[in-house]
């Protein structure tokens, strides 16, 4: 969504309240507690859309136990900023959105943090035509480069795995890994890929040399060409560039601990990238609880 149409759609935080009531509840309100539906608008002067509960007595509103509950911020900002970073194809940083929506950078942080938590799919399964691959990222600080000289690359470096899969004109699954391996790399792509209706395709790594135990298995030789046809893994390959601008051109690198996020946001925005719609299912995304 364009942010000329966010100011304009909701200019007021009963507007965003609004908004957001008819994502989570559409006409029938229910307790975030215990589930009963015998409840009621709360009517207070300085704080709105509040309701109780007639069940457990319990006092909620339309943000309590979402992303945004006990926020201070404004959420047209909150708005403002979701809107940001799904039309940011190659991320943003919290400095940036902290500028932009006049917030201090640890509140942009957090914001940024938030809204990435709400991009967590863990419906997503591939099948068809799969290709699966890895990279690796930085989590010291070093600008995605090792101390080494010349500097290592692929598996003998001592960046972050991550781990994917992607599916031909679908969705891609990926995920940090603390090393890989045959058996980790197994679990993964057995938890993604629908083995029975798929054809994976990777490189020549030896890790994957029994992934043909369950599902039809070809390998591209990179030292010979980059594609034979449909067996490539070209198109995963793409996904990972998206990974590395973002990473180059916001972030500069990820700390351990929040690799995981920013590799949530990238796959989200993939997934969603023919999606018109994408701000309000997000938003409907981030009150489902």
């Amino acid at each position: 969504m364009k942010l000329v149409t966010i100011f304009s759609k909701f200019p007021t935080q009963q507007a965003c309240i609004d908004h957001l009531e008819k994502a989570r509840w559409a006409d029938k309100p229910t307790c975030p507690f215990c589930g009963s539906d015998r409840v009621a608008r709360k009517r207070e002067n300085q704080r709105i859309g509040r309701w109780n509960c007639h069940k457990c007595h319990n006092s909620y509103n339309v943000l309590t136990g979402t992303i945004f509950k006990a926020t201070r911020v404004p959420l047209q900002k909150w708005f403002l900023g979701i809107a940001i970073l799904l039309n940011a194809k190659k991320s943003v940083s919290s400095l940036q959105l902290a500028r932009d929506l006049d917030l201090t950078p640890p509140t942009a942080w957090r914001m940024g943090m938030q809204i990435r938590k709400a991009m967590v799919d863990d419906s997503v399964f591939l099948k068809g035509i799969v290709e699966a691959d890895e990279t690796f990222v930085s989590t010291d600080g070093s600008n995605n480069r090792d101390d080494d000289d010349p500097p290592k690359r692929g598996r003998g470096t001592k960046k972050q795995p991550v781990i994917g899969a992607l599916a031909h004109g679908g969705k891609v699954v990926a995920q940090p890994s603390d090393k890989v391996t045959g058996k980790t790399l197994k679990a993964f792509l057995a938890s993604v890929v629908k083995g029975d209706d798929s054809l994976l395709i990777t490189d020549e790594y030896s890790g994957y040399n029994r992934m043909g135990e369950w599902v039809p298995h070809f390998t591209i030789n990179h030292a010979v060409a980059y594609a034979e046809g449909l067996v490539h893994t070209n198109t995963i390959e793409g996904f990972w560039s998206l990974v590395k601008r973002a990473i180059f051109g916001q972030h500069h690198h990820y700390s351990k601990g929040n690799t995981a996020a920013y590799i949530t946001e990238a796959c989200y925005k993939y997934n969603n990238r023919h999606n018109a719609n994408v701000f309000d299912q997000f938003l409907v995304e981030a009150v489902t609880v």
